[in-house]
């Protein structure tokens, strides 16, 4: 664990530093009144930790907030309003005693991020399968031609024709042609971007990680960061709505669903128990 606590303004004190900016007639003063109308004030952190709700109920907020005011590695921008500065210097937080800072490698991962990365893999099969068709052609004309060595220039064409005539047309474009990344689907393709980016020893804060996942894969998500915290020396803090992530072992879960935010367990969550109520009036066509 790196972070202990983290220190959200409360009613009072966006009540005086509004008092004067409610004069000028803003529409907005996101992200205040989000966390303080859920008397979310401090949340006291765990090696895992899940900001639970519904869109809408802050759970983005308070990962966005959090990695801004820690100064956290970020890919993808965000929606930001002109008091984001202002609520930022109302925050607070704390290390435990032997960390002396966020480990440099710490970064907050959003869905932006996942799709920006299957999208450059679609881009780059499609260029793949153009190169493919290439050597197609290149292999036929190789393999019928006659050609010979007029010096030592020549030798990579002798040395190319020369692989043509001795494979299959099949086995020459595997030879020249990188793997084809597709051959992941888009959800095998994410999971491998949360293994690629979550690295050893460093605060990771994710965003409906779960988005593009079949449940088969977040439940090897699951045992991903279950493993990662554990044996990795990772911290996570995830806002998740996933009944799969929920149920991490020793995950401390902030439900932001109701009207003030609570410590619960994940069996007690409303998403969880959607699921439960309706697997369980079906319970008779599994047997």
């Amino acid at each position: 664990m790196y972070l202990k606590t983290f220190s959200f303004p409360d009613d009072g004190q966006e009540f005086d530093f509004l008092l004067d900016i409610k004069r000028r007639c803003y529409d907005t003063f996101y992200p205040f009144k989000i966390l303080s109308a859920k008397r979310l004030d401090t949340v006291e952190f765990e090696p895992i930790t899940i900001f639970y709700g519904g869109n809408g109920s802050g759970k983005t907020t308070a990962l966005n907030i959090i990695a801004e005011k820690l100064n956290i590695k970020r890919t993808t921008p965000y929606n930001r309003s002109s008091f984001y500065s202002d609520y930022l210097n109302l925050c607070q937080w704390n290390l435990l005693s032997f960390s002396e800072e966020i480990p440099a490698e710490s970064q907050i991962i959003v869905s932006d991020d996942v799709f920006d990365y299957m999208l450059n893999i679609r881009m780059l099969n499609q260029g793949i399968d153009l190169k493919r068709e290439q050597l197609f052609d290149d292999y036929l004309d190789r393999k019928y031609a006659s050609f010979k060595m007029k010096s030592l220039k020549d030798y990579d064409t002798l040395k190319k024709n020369n692989l043509a005539k001795s494979k299959t047309q099949s086995k020459y474009v595997r030879h020249e042609l990188i793997d084809n990344i597709r051959e992941y689907s888009n959800g095998e393709n994410a999971f491998r971007f949360f293994t690629e980016n979550i690295t050893e020893n460093a605060l990771f804060l994710l965003d409906e990680p779960e988005n593009s996942l079949s449940p088969e894969n977040q439940l090897k998500l699951k045992q991903f960061l279950e493993d990662s915290a554990r044996f990795y020396g990772c911290q996570l803090i995830i806002a998740t709505h996933s009944p799969f992530l929920l149920a991490m072992k020793g995950a401390k879960i902030y439900d932001l669903e109701g009207e003030i935010a609570q410590v619960k367990d994940w069996t007690q969550l409303k998403n969880v128990n959607v699921f439960r109520d309706f697997f369980k009036a079906h319970e008779d066509d599994f047997k």
